[in-house]
């Protein structure tokens, strides 16, 4: 080292050479380190040990209040079913054969219940939950799932639109009907009727007159035109068919009871009109109906003048039956189940001439020949100047 550091020696001579530490001393230190470190890891862990039991405290008092809310763990909690009573609006639709899940999962997506398993529990602990109707329902959002079933079985709850659509109707009056109470526009329900054939009339007919049955209807929101026509075509279809008429003898039907529903004012008097009819066309005599001809001109019959009934007038009228042999081109309005129960069993007779001789009561006299008909027809011009 000499050779390397020429100035080692004078180095030593002038400084102070320290003792070196005994190995008894290092080992002292050792321990004293070894102790320090123990005693900091014992207060660690009493430290993990108390905040843990604080923690955990605090998760129990928490659990136990909220804990029927949540299911799951870490960040995929979710809510199992809400305390309810909710607040907002919700439109859910039930379909004809839906399932509690079906159900609950519709009631999921909308918000109104907060999972499926929830409600297909309150679904199968309710005994009436099987009643509940097709239809749609107003609900509220973040509902309890037992207050959600509940809620669709109350009828209250259901928003449809009920439309009654009275015997005598005709096609026109009925589309003014529909959209004062469901306001699809007369424009869509006209568009959809020049396609009978695609509303389900069985038979190529001229057009939807008489095929819209006269009854109340429940219209679901954002129901189409061609929905509402066809489930009315399809009532008409079903009550011919359950009555036994032939679907090419349906439109036949329809016309005469047409007829009669709109010149009976009395149930009992239709079967007596329906075998006036009949005995007319069996002996080729012209029906002369003033509610046909009124038809045809788009006015009522009250209305109707010498002048439209003798043709005499323009334009012309197919439906003038005192001028046009048989039955008019269609039906001139819906009628009922009474009107077409009478076609298909008119009364024995043989009368050929009706009048109503009181306008108030709708009592109706019926002849055989022309000169006791005219008797009749004083009857009315009498009762007509005594209650002018």
């Amino acid at each position: 080292m000499s050779d390397l550091f020429f100035d080692a020696p004078h180095q030593e001579e002038h400084d102070e050479v320290m003792p070196a530490p005994s190995r008894r001393s290092r080992r002292d230190d050792r321990a004293a380190q070894t102790k320090r470190r123990k005693h900091r890891r014992r207060r660690t862990v009493v430290v993990l040990v108390l905040l843990a039991a604080l923690l955990g405290g605090t998760g129990f008092v928490v659990w136990s209040v909220f804990g029927d809310l949540f299911t799951g763990s870490g960040d995929e909690a979710t809510v199992s079913d809400y305390p309810g009573p909710g607040s907002g609006e919700a439109q859910v639709t039930v379909a004809a054969g839906d399932s509690g899940q079906a159900i609950g999962t519709k009631l999921v997506d909308l918000g109104v219940v907060a999972t499926v398993k929830a409600f297909t529990d309150a679904y199968s602990a309710n005994a009436q939950a099987t009643s509940i109707q097709p239809g749609t329902y107003a609900l509220r959002q973040q509902m309890k799932a037992a207050d959600a079933v509940n809620a669709l079985l109350d009828q209250a709850n259901r928003v449809s639109s009920r439309v009654t659509i009275p015997e005598g109707y005709t096609a026109e009056q009925i589309y003014d009907r529909i959209y004062e109470i469901t306001t699809i526009p007369v424009e869509d329900l006209e568009a959809a009727a020049q396609d009978p054939s695609a509303l389900g009339v069985p038979v190529a007919v001229e057009n939807i007159e008489g095929w819209l049955y006269p009854a109340t209807y429940e219209f679901e929101p954002g129901s189409s035109a061609t929905q509402v026509l066809s489930a009315m075509v399809a009532k008409t279809v079903d009550e011919l068919t359950t009555a036994g008429v032939a679907p090419d003898q349906m439109e036949t039907v329809l016309i005469k009871a047409s007829i009669v529903e709109r010149e009976g004012k009395l149930d009992e008097d239709r079967p007596k009109i329906a075998r006036a009819i009949e005995n007319r066309l069996a002996d080729e005599m012209l029906l002369q109906i003033d509610a046909v001809v009124a038809y045809g001109l788009g006015i009522s019959g009250s209305e109707l003048t010498t002048a439209d009934t003798s043709g005499a007038q323009p334009p012309y009228n197919p439906y003038n039956t005192y001028k046009v042999p048989g039955l008019p081109p269609t039906p001139i309005a819906s009628p009922g189940a009474a009107s077409v129960d009478a076609v298909l069993h008119p009364a024995e007779g043989t009368w050929k001439f009706w009048v109503t001789v009181n306008l108030d009561t709708g009592e109706t006299k019926f002849a055989t020949t022309y000169d006791e008909h005219q008797e009749y027809v004083d009857e009315l011009r009498a009762w007509q100047a005594a209650n002018q």
